[in-house]
């Protein structure tokens, strides 16, 4: 029977060739290249995968490890199913986190599932589950790029939202949640310490073994890069940092600056200040971890141990100034200033420090029974190298002062105001301040302290004793009286300034005539001055003149008296001398007196002495008179007669010699006198006699 013109037998087989064309058809499958496509397979001769299982590996009914790519593919129909799923793509500076539905269990020290490096980033998932793979979260992140993923084994967990395959309501919950805290621990993004914000990482590790009984922090580990299998680069490699004995918890090791790709699930990061160690302070650390050190503080020592650095205790050695990345959950820094401090017993003042927040007065009981309140300041210091032996000695610097030093002082000074009285504490308060310097700084370095000064204030009184303030108040007013005695004396002076300044005023105003008269002054006593050493220079030339003169005359003198001793012994004895000084004398008066020795005219009267003959002139009867006693004649012993012819017969040879010249042979006995010609002087010579 033919159907339109056509056999049976080939309708059967343009049917069958239709079906099979169909079959062929409903098995073929496109992937897109940016796609990927997920096998399941439904009907298998081997059966169902195990109940353990979810990827079937064997060929089983289930989801196929193998993906298929981009490109054409023809499977069984009704055998297998292909479901199509995206690239996973993981920006640039963003972190994927995985979880896989297939694996092997997590062990019970386990929260992630370890790395399986063969898995080639979970892009093998056959690979991952035949190395041991393990089903949850895993330890390893996925970093940028784009992955062709599995979705039926893993899920994927990025910033911009979830890569998984739908199969049932339950997982979607908990995936959510799991991306939620993901994104709670900041997972999603690098974690970037700053370095201008002054902070370090403190990890804490949630996967691996728990820490051993009696820690409190897990040491560090794998920090060594010269060690490649253990160096897990600041936990960026989990499975590392697992190698390498790390364990979980609080990490002592702790991430300074830089970018990190951390899996938070993993590890969670907190950011804590940096200890910084201001100049003027050293920091003193106290290490809760560490290995048993030996103690170097000594045998004599019984404070506590003082060991090395990195070991459990008080490190010996301080962090000088300057910023540490130190992990404050593994340690205490006491910072301990190296300045001075200043301790107040003041409830008014507090210190830069504020050591003495609790620090009074201290009160005293003086020995007169006042109780007054004396405000102290103590200047100390803390050697840098001995702050860990305080620090091991006190745990800190508040603790040295109200425990030890409040007591102290208190007690020192309690005993120096029993001695005195309130008067002799006030007055002798410098003696005080320098013996309690002295005698304080022995105490000090017991305890590893350097005093440098006690300082004391002004007693003051407390609520119970107002009676100081009375004899504070006599103090003060016996003060203002001395200050008001002072003042008045300083006020006359004031006054007796005052007055010189105007008297110098007027003085400067009258300057000009008395610059003038003190010039005058200045030069009349000059002139004065100049008088009168001329008249001493007179004077002592007239000395030297009169000193000279009599030289000359006592020379003169005594060559005269050796010629008239000369002479008188030649010429008769001192008759003869003294003949010769009257007529030396009677020279000299009539060269003053102007009388002629030789008168110009003889008027002769006859005479007056009775015989005829009258003295015809002074020099006549003076020459008659000596030639008398020359000749040996004695006029007093002779009578008048003879005399006066012996004496006229003198006289007139004496005046015959006088009127003619002199002779030489037949020279009178008496040689005339006459003025010396050459001496200019107009005395005459003395007489000379010839010698018969």
């Amino acid at each position: 029977m033919l159907i339109g013109g056509l056999g049976l037998g080939t309708i059967l087989l343009l049917v069958v060739v239709g079906l099979v064309v169909l079959f062929f058809l409903a098995g073929v499958r496109i992937i897109p290249n940016n796609r990927v496509g997920i096998v399941e397979k439904r009907v298998s001769p081997k059966g169902a995968v195990k109940s353990d299982s979810f990827i079937a590996l064997n060929g089983e009914a289930g989801y196929q490890p193998t993906l298929l790519r981009g490109g054409f593919y023809w499977k069984m129909p009704y055998q297998y199913n292909i479901q199509l799923a995206p690239l996973v793509t993981i920006p640039q500076g963003q972190i994927g986190y995985v979880f896989a539905r297939d694996g092997s269990p997590l062990a019970p020290t386990q929260s992630l599932a370890k790395v399986v490096p063969e898995a080639k980033n979970f892009q093998e998932v056959e690979a991952f589950l035949r190395n041991g793979g393990q089903r949850g979260p895993q330890r390893e992140i996925l970093r940028e790029g784009t992955y062709a993923l599995n979705l039926a084994q893993f899920i994927i967990f990025t910033a911009d939202g979830s890569y998984y395959l739908p199969i049932s309501r339950d997982e979607e919950v908990t995936f959510k949640r799991m991306s939620a805290l993901i994104a709670e621990r900041g997972g999603f993004q690098p974690l970037v310490i700053k370095g201008a914000d002054d902070k370090v990482g403190v990890v804490t590790v949630h996967d691996g073994p728990s820490l051993q009984q009696g820690e409190i922090i897990a040491p560090t580990v794998g920090d060594d890069p010269a060690v490649p299998n253990t160096y897990h680069n600041n936990f960026q490699d989990p499975e590392k940092f697992l190698l390498a004995g790390g364990r979980r918890g609080r990490q002592l090791q702790v991430l300074a600056e830089g970018t990190y790709y951390m899996n938070r699930l993993f590890a969670t990061v907190e950011l804590i200040d940096k200890t910084t160690i201001e100049v003027g302070f050293v920091g003193v650390v106290v290490s809760y971890v560490g290995g048993k050190a030996e103690d170097l503080s000594g045998e004599e020592y019984k404070h506590g141990e003082m060991v090395e650095r990195g070991a459990k205790g008080v490190w010996n050695t301080p962090l000088m100034p300057g910023k540490y990345a130190f992990n404050t959950y593994a340690g205490k820094v006491i910072h301990v200033p190296t300045t001075n401090i200043i301790l107040k017993w003041n409830k008014d003042e507090v210190g830069v420090h504020r050591f003495d927040e609790n620090l009074s007065a201290v009160e005293l009981i003086t020995k007169d029974a006042f109780e007054p309140l004396l405000p102290l300041s103590v200047v100390m210091h803390i050697d840098y190298r001995k702050a860990p032996l305080v620090i091991q000695r006190f745990g800190d610097i508040k603790r040295l002062v109200d425990q030890t030093l409040d007591p102290m002082v208190a007690a020192y000074f309690k005993n120096i105001g029993q001695t005195r009285t309130l008067i002799q504490l006030i007055q002798e308060r410098s003696q005080i301040q320098q013996q309690s310097s002295q005698e304080m700084k022995e105490r000090f370095e017991h305890y590893n302290l350097e005093l440098e000064e006690v300082l004391i204030g002004t007693p003051s009184s407390s609520t119970a004793d107002r009676k100081i303030e009375e004899i504070l108040a006599q103090l003060r007013d016996r003060q203002i009286a001395h200050e008001q005695i002072e003042t008045y004396g300083r006020k006359q002076l004031a006054a007796d300034k005052e007055r010189e300044l105007r008297q110098a005023e007027a003085i400067a105003k009258q300057q000009t005539a008395l610059t003038e008269s003190e010039i005058s002054i200045t030069i009349e006593s000059n002139e004065g001055k100049a008088s009168y050493q001329r008249s001493l220079q007179e004077a002592s030339k007239i000395k030297a003149l009169a000193e000279a003169e009599a030289e000359r005359e006592a020379r003169i003198g005594i060559a005269r008296a050796v010629a008239v001793e000369e002479q008188v012994r030649a010429y008769g004895g001192p008759q003869f001398q003294v003949l010769q000084q009257a007529l030396d004398r009677f020279s000299q008066a009539v060269e003053k007196s102007g009388i002629d020795i030789v008168p110009k005219m003889v008027i002769n009267n006859g005479g007056a002495n009775g015989d005829g003959h009258g003295a015809n002139s002074a020099f006549e009867a003076l020459m008659t008179m000596l030639l008398s006693e020359k000749l040996g004649i004695d006029l007093k012993s002779q009578p008048n007669a003879e005399a006066s012819d012996e004496i006229k017969r003198i006289r007139e040879s004496i005046l015959k010699g006088l009127n003619e010249p002199a002779r030489t042979a037949d020279a009178p006995l008496v040689a005339p006198v006459r003025p010396e010609s050459g001496n200019g002087s107009g005395k005459p010579k003395s007489p000379t006699t010839t010698p018969s």
